[in-house]
């Protein structure tokens, strides 16, 4: 599982009291893996939910942290976020089992603290199954111990040039790799070379990875 965005703030703001959460899975293998995870990064206290309309009676009473899938039977797990914002809660997360650029944009702008990618919903075993991908206490303990500037955050968006600043705003856009170079002037080849480079520079291969971190960082808006 990779993190596609990572704000400035800690995930769970940690309290002398054990941290409590709310998981808003559909999937009930996925969410009982969530619940685990949560339990092996400290947090003690977890309901889950499977929908919009079973978790919204519990908003009023505020919990350290909500964990939403994106795509809900009932709806986008982006609303129950922002509902649980308004209600006080501190930290949101929401999980999706694809990189969508345009709901890691909309994660963004909602004000959740990360947005982690779960793989395909029907591989076997749920999430974090495929390998390399970190499981989510240990994703949520990196979002929590690494501030702005720290060891480890990516810094090298500072030297994208404006050439690879420009590949990244139509990524941004959704556009395939020929569609940039189409409007840029340049062959898909040469798009998928700077689009290396950026890699290299970010820190992640990832299209959307690459979105998140440009626009976390102020690179494209």
């Amino acid at each position: 599982m990779s993190v596609l965005l990572e704000q400035p703030t800690s995930l769970v703001a940690y309290r002398p009291s054990k941290p409590t959460a709310m998981v808003v899975v559909a999937d009930p293998r996925v969410r009982s893996t969530v619940t685990r995870h949560l339990w092996a990064l400290g947090v003690r206290d977890v309901i889950e939910a499977s929908s919009i309309a079973e978790a919204r009676p519990r908003v009023g009473n505020p919990r350290d942290i909500c964990v939403a899938d994106v795509h809900l039977p009932d709806g986008s797990g982006l609303t129950l976020l922002a509902e649980t914002r308004a209600a006080g809660w501190p930290n949101g997360l929401a999980l999706s089992a694809a990189d969508d650029i345009g709901a890691v944009r909309n994660a963004l702008a909602g004000g959740v603290k990360g947005y982690v990618v779960t793989g395909t919903r029907n591989s076997p075993g749920g999430l974090g199954t495929r390998p390399g991908l970190a499981p989510l206490g240990a994703t949520a303990a990196r979002m929590q111990r690494r501030p702005p500037g720290a060891p480890g955050h990516p810094s090298g968006y500072r030297e994208l040039s404006g050439r690879e600043v420009e590949v990244l705003r139509l990524v941004a856009e959704g556009q395939s790799n020929k569609a940039i170079g189409v409007s840029m002037g340049l062959s898909a080849l040469t798009v998928k070379s700077h689009l290396a480079r950026i890699a290299r520079k970010l820190g992640t291969g990832d299209r959307a990875g690459m979105v998140a971190v440009a626009l976390r960082t102020g690179i494209i808006h």
